[in-house]
């Protein structure tokens, strides 16, 4: 068995596809059980989004524990950074999230979260997947786990929210929520409307099928729309999970996750609260490094995706970083990231300052960036092909300090990701369709 199967990214698949199966997210929760439960740890959380296939999982899951004699926390439809929160609240040995976050309803995963709210430790995934290969066994009547569910759990996320907003008030500000029809559908306006604000929803009846369907995180026209209609002060949407955020000025303006990085920075700066530096990703914008740079702010890059941008901040022991799709780590204020913890903290930065959302957002200059896929047939280095080394310095030289060329193999699909960036538009999309031709002709002169 591989390692695919856990993570911070959690187990993703296509429901009624391998390994996204009721049979084996059954014996899943039974593996689980069974590493725990030798380890004297026998209580574990379950919380999902809204996507019509939780209902058939949570039961699965549910089964498999109390099989392995493991007592279960049912939270039912919860944010995914509230199964992190409860799962240190509830005292809990795990937390399980059912959830494929931000993609469609057909598709389904599986996320554990240790006691302390992270990543499982790599010796209980190892122990896990061993687990996995054994036939499974069901403990005897007595010792069968216990299942519970949790009735005020959306209520103590939503006062964990407001904790993390520091006393402040929303009061004479009017928001628009997207909740992509998902998990944050029953807390997060809540949050929003008890520290104050006035606040219009979108996105906020789910019926299993609509889950990040045309609006939230993903795509926020629908939310833009709706600010300006309203003539709102500003938007925020949510994933279908909760753990990302955008947001959208008041003008109808998207505002990513780069530069909502930034903005609480400079909050943190002015509260005395920051520590260290902030942890972005390849692909964020270089504009968020120069604006961190002239701020003081250390800036370094760790791999796409949460996994890596979490692994940089414990390594430095830093406490905020992110990404451009607005999954956005406040490590002083929660273990994972969260879409609403790090709206407050955009919306504290408005109201202590006083500044609207487009005044903040203006601390910051996106670069202009162009990113053109190259198909493979056959994976290659590119490291290790003369000619596209050489195609590459010959753009950083064009470019000199004022912007950066990034090659990424994808890691779903069989292409490597040509991205330049700069401060001249026209030069960057023209080096960047160069670059492209010149390392397309030496993937073809390598496959001949």
């Amino acid at each position: 068995m591989t390692r695919r199967y856990f993570g911070t990214d959690g187990i993703r698949g296509r429901t009624g596809q391998f390994p996204i199966t009721p049979d084996f997210v059954l014996k899943l929760g039974w593996a689980a059980g069974k590493v725990f439960a030798r380890e004297g740890r026998r209580k574990i959380l379950i919380g999902k989004d809204t996507r019509i296939s939780g209902y058939m999982f949570e039961s699965a899951l549910e089964a498999g524990l109390s099989a392995a004699g493991v007592d279960v926390l049912l939270l039912g439809p919860m944010p995914t950074p509230a199964i992190a929160y409860l799962t240190r609240t509830f005292r809990a040995d795990a937390g399980i999230v059912i959830s494929a976050s931000h993609n469609p309803y057909y598709d389904n995963g599986i996320k554990f979260f240790s006691a302390e709210g992270t990543k499982l430790p790599d010796d209980i995934e190892q122990a896990i997947e061993a687990q996995m290969d054994l036939a499974m066994t069901t403990v005897d009547s007595a010792d069968l786990g216990k299942a519970r569910r949790i009735e005020d759990a959306p209520g103590r996320y939503i006062e964990f929210c407001k904790a993390t907003f520091g006393g402040f008030s929303l009061s004479g500000m009017k928001i628009v929520i997207d909740c992509a029809n998902g998990a944050t559908y029953h807390v997060s306006p809540r949050v929003l409307t008890e520290l104050g604000a006035e606040v219009i929803e979108i996105g906020s009846s789910p019926d299993g099928l609509n889950i990040n369907d045309g609006c939230g995180a993903t795509d926020t026209a629908l939310l833009q729309q709706a600010v300006l209609e309203h003539k709102a002060d500003l938007g925020v949407a949510l994933d279908g999970d909760g753990d990302r955020v955008m947001m959208v000025d008041h003008t109808g303006v998207e505002v990513d996750g780069d530069e909502l990085l930034f903005i609480v920075a400079q909050q943190m700066q002015r509260e005395g609260t920051f520590t260290g530096g902030v942890v972005g990703t390849l692909m964020s914008n270089f504009g968020l490094e120069q604006a961190c740079v002239r701020e003081g702010i250390p800036f370094v890059r760790a791999k796409v995706g949460d996994r890596y941008v979490m692994a940089e901040l414990a390594k430095n022991d830093w406490l905020l970083g992110g990404e451009s799709s607005g999954h956005i780590v406040c490590r002083h204020l929660t273990t994972t990231g969260d879409g609403t913890v790090a709206a407050l903290q955009v919306l504290k930065a408005m109201v202590e300052t006083g500044r609207s959302l487009l005044e903040l957002r203006q601390g910051m200059v996106k670069l202009p960036q162009v990113m053109i896929n190259v198909r493979l047939v056959q994976k290659v280095a590119v490291d290790d092909v003369p000619a596209i080394v050489e195609a590459v310095s010959a753009a950083e030289a064009r470019l000199a300090d004022k912007g950066r060329v990034l090659l990424r193999p994808s890691g779903t699909e069989p292409v490597i990701r040509v991205m330049i960036e700069g401060e001249d538009g026209e030069l960057v999309q023209a080096l960047c369709q160069s670059l492209a031709d010149q390392v397309e002709n030496a993937i073809k002169s390598l496959e001949n």
